[in-house]
């Protein structure tokens, strides 16, 4: 029963978020309507500098629009954890949305949307902050590796909202825990990082994590990462990950074999190998899929907005393991106000 409850209330928070930007919204466009009323005509000449801007202003006016409303919802949940007449300290909130459409040999209609919404909780000086997503963990500024959708790493449905608290963070180490909701079900996780580095050309990450679900009750993750820095421009990234879970028997585990290139400033590529599969489980060992690829992503028309096309090859053990080539064109979006 109180799961239920639990999860009532996360949904009220969530509708009531987008109910106060909307309302927010309709209240910012009856005032301009209002002052367009009451203004009158200039005397002066049109500038002609207009026109030069309206080729900037659709794209423009997208991410000042989103912008503006992440940055609303992050204020009113902020207010929740102050007093109404302390100072009020504008928190930090940030968004990413990505659209993809994924042509196979086999599946020509496949489409893949993603989205991460961060918000810092500055009353908390910086340590807490919540986050709603529908993707893995990935760091603000790395680039997320797995560009062809693996097997989700928790469950089927990896929508999560949760509260993230940080522990201790250190530049080489990091201790936070997390308390949400994800595919319906309510979980707690718990997680450690920490770096190392040797002659500022190797470098090893190691991040163990232990979450527990309500339902699919206890669960653990340990990932294992090398980089070694070739040059100011290339890298070449090894990882390796295993998890398991009540919810299900054996060991699943994923390799990744990845070369990245910085071409220029707004241009780079990663060339990558991955193997996923299962061990010690009721099949025993087997490999569930090869998949090989190049992505060349590139920033274009705006700083915010980027684009990324990717051939790949991909080796299925639900089809055989037969040759199934295929593309992956994708358009992603960053979006914050400060």
């Amino acid at each position: 029963m109180q799961k239920k409850h639990l999860v009532y209330l996360s949904c009220f928070l969530l509708i009531s978020v987008t109910f106060i930007t909307f309302q927010s919204n309709a209240a910012q466009d009856q005032n301009m309507d209002s002052e367009r009323q009451i203004e009158k005509p200039s005397k002066q000449p049109k500038r002609p500098v207009i026109n030069t801007l309206e080729q900037e202003h659709w794209s423009q006016e997208v991410h000042d629009t989103i912008a503006n409303s992440v940055y609303q919802s992050a204020t009113w949940f902020d207010s929740f954890f102050t007093d109404i007449d302390s100072q009020q300290i504008e928190p930090k909130a940030t968004a990413k949305i990505r659209f993809g459409w994924i042509p196979k040999a086999r599946n020509l209609a496949e489409f893949d949307s993603r989205f991460r919404l961060k918000v810092k909780l500055p009353h908390f000086k910086d340590k807490m902050s919540l986050i709603l997503s529908d993707e893995d963990d990935v760091e603000d500024s790395q680039l997320p590796l797995d560009g062809i959708g693996t097997r989700p790493e928790i469950n089927d449905e990896s929508f999560a909202a949760a509260l993230r608290y940080v522990v201790e963070k250190e530049s080489d180490s990091l201790i936070d825990t997390r308390i949400g909701i994800s595919g319906g079900d309510i979980f707690a996780k718990v997680r450690q990082r920490h770096l190392y580095t040797f002659n500022e050309k190797h470098g090893v990450k190691v991040e163990p994590s232990t979450y527990y679900f309500l339902d699919d009750g206890l669960g653990a993750k340990l990932f294992l990462e090398y980089n070694y820095q070739h040059d100011e421009k290339s890298q070449y990234r090894i990882n390796y990950s295993i998890r398991g879970s009540q919810s299900f028997s054996g060991i699943r585990w994923k390799h990744g074999f990845y070369y990245l290139n910085q071409l220029d400033k707004n241009t780079a590529s990663v060339t990558g190998l991955q193997v996923e599969g299962e061990r010690n489980g009721e099949y025993g060992f087997f490999t569930d899929k090869y998949t090989l690829s190049y992505r060349y992503r590139f920033n274009a028309l705006q700083k915010w907005l980027y684009f990324e096309v990717e051939p790949f090859l991909e080796w299925s053990k639900d089809d055989s393991y037969t040759t199934t080539p295929g593309i992956a064109l994708r358009i992603e979006g960053f979006f914050s106000k400060k």
